[in-house]
């Protein structure tokens, strides 16, 4: 697989996780908590699926290697 193309189809998926990303907002497994003036935000659930996601592609772009 060419390189310029490795980077076309990641540049579409970024595009398109980054419209998803902004009509879902927050994934329902973020932990918010608001105190005052202080405001905590740990986003695991989303951590947890841009990791599967990395995984997935360098799994895919190895195996064309």
């Amino acid at each position: 697989m060419n390189v310029g193309k490795v980077l076309i189809v990641m540049g579409v998926l970024l595009v398109i996780i980054g419209l998803i990303w902004q009509f879902i907002g927050k994934l329902p497994g973020d932990i918010s908590f608001k105190k005052g003036n202080v405001s905590f935000h740990f986003p695991i659930m989303t951590s947890i699926v841009i990791s599967i996601i990395l995984s997935l592609l360098f799994f895919i772009i190895g195996r064309f290697r």
